[in-house]
């Protein structure tokens, strides 16, 4: 776990959460958004989840208010259902080779940082949890676009004023559930996952695991203005320690038999 330069940091995550929150998530009909969902829908500190997407999620719940938006270039109109709100969990992106560069820098970058200057302006003290990438430069120096796209939409978080950014920068996540994978290297990974997962515990993550810490740090209270940054071996040490096992057998009931269906919500 890495403090930013510009943000102080804080232990006080492990604080337990006080008062139910008003939570948005970005992404819900992706890998990581739709697991952030479930567990957001199914945990008792959330008051309402509002979903922002451009596809409809074909889904019902008492906690559960849906919004249709189909370009982040433009995120004014959001204005409204953004207001009010306690936290966000950011999972909008796309897979490097999916889109033309152009598109991937829009959808990286871009897309964040125009959602952020929204959600200030109508929510100035929300906390921001954000799916970010192993490797993610806010230098602009790497030389892999993905990487310069993500520290620039990093560092614009960092600076937009949100009292609490986090940034997650997980390795290969691990989809849980069967899929169809985006490109060669992906169907590589996963046929040899549970040799990766044993040599090299430190570079996978579960998709699942991921979701529940994104949604689970932004939940917490705390009075320290902080930004910090969890690499992949960060975000298993939180899983880890902070997820009892009943807990954890718990939400994997809830996402099997819960009303957000698996094939409703698989990228």
């Amino acid at each position: 776990m890495t403090p930013t330069n510009n943000v102080a940091s804080s232990t006080s995550m492990s604080v337990p959460t006080a008062g139910q929150k008003r939570l948005v998530i970005v992404g819900t009909t992706g890998m990581v958004g739709g697991y952030a969902l479930r567990y957001a829908l199914d945990n008792s500190a959330v008051k309402s989840v509002t979903s922002i997407g451009r596809k409809k999620l074909g889904i019902s719940h008492p906690k559960l208010k849906e919004v249709l938006h189909q370009s982040f270039a433009d995120c004014a109109t959001l204005a409204d259902a953004l207001l009010g709100q306690d936290a966000v969990v950011y999972c909008l992106g796309t897979y490097t080779g999916s889109v033309s560069d152009t598109e991937l820098r829009a959808i990286t970058a871009d897309y964040t940082i125009e959602f952020a200057r929204v959600l200030r302006k109508s929510s100035p003290n929300a906390a921001f949890s954000f799916l970010s990438g192993k490797g993610a430069d806010p230098t602009g120096r790497s030389r892999l676009a993905f990487a310069r796209y993500k520290g620039e939409a990093e560092k614009a978080l960092l600076a937009a004023g949100f009292p609490r950014v986090y940034l997650f920068r997980p390795a290969y996540i691990y989809p849980v559930q069967p899929r169809k994978e985006p490109n060669f290297s992906y169907r590589l990974i996963r046929a040899v996952y549970p040799v990766f997962r044993l040599l090299f515990p430190n570079q996978v993550i579960r998709a699942d695991d991921l979701a529940w810490v994104m949604v689970d740090v932004v939940l917490r209270e705390t009075q320290e203005r902080q930004g910090l940054v969890f690499e992949n071996r960060d975000i298993r040490a939180m899983v880890k320690s902070q997820m009892p096992v009943r807990d954890r057998a718990a939400c994997s009931t809830t996402f099997r038999q819960g009303s957000v269906t698996e094939s409703k919500m698989r990228q």
